[in-house]
């Protein structure tokens, strides 16, 4: 028993909840749309900086690689002044009976080598005297100590030993007394 009124408003119910049902959908599409393009400029951001980086890390291995070709640059050019003295020295050498003059030119030769090296970070280790430390000396063989004061002590050096730049790239060796 429905009334003529009572119709009327359940047909505008009725045309209510499908309206309202339609708008909740087109909201929520509406918001998976936004969550779609969300996650479309968030995959963008990654796969740049992933690229990015990708980038980076062959950029960096390449710059290692030519850092390591021409590491040594400096020292070849410091030494080859020294090479073109050596030649000229050779080249002298023939002509003159002089030893003096010979072993003068050599000594000035070796100076100016040793004098580019230290310029370049290399240094002398001192040993004899020095109590026996085998972070820095390899022992070669023990001698009896000429005095009580050289026990444990370096009585001798075979081979100078070098440090770079205060890394040893050589050890000295050495006769320890006993």
């Amino acid at each position: 028993m429905s009334t003529p009124e009572s119709d009327i408003v359940n047909e505008q119910n009725e045309e209510q909840i499908p309206q309202e049902e339609a708008n909740a959908v087109d909201e929520k599409d509406k918001q998976l749309a936004e969550l779609k393009a969300k996650a479309d400029e968030i995959n963008d951001k990654y796969l740049r900086l992933y690229s990015e980086f990708d980038n980076f890390r062959k950029r960096t291995a390449k710059e290692k690689v030519e850092l390591m070709q021409s590491a040594g640059e400096d020292v070849f050019k410091s030494i080859l002044p020294v090479i073109d003295d050596f030649e000229r020295a050779i080249k002298s050498n023939t002509e003159t009976t002089d030893v003096k003059a010979v072993n003068d030119g050599v000594s000035l030769i070796f100076n100016k080598l040793k004098s580019s090296l230290t310029q370049k970070g290399l240094s002398e280790m001192k040993t004899v005297g020095e109590t026996f430390d085998a972070d820095i000396h390899e022992a070669i063989t023990n001698i009896p100590a000429p005095s009580d004061d050289l026990k444990g002590k370096v009585v001798e050096e075979l081979e100078k030993g070098y440090s770079l730049n205060g890394k040893i790239i050589r050890f000295a060796k050495v006769v320890i007394g006993s």
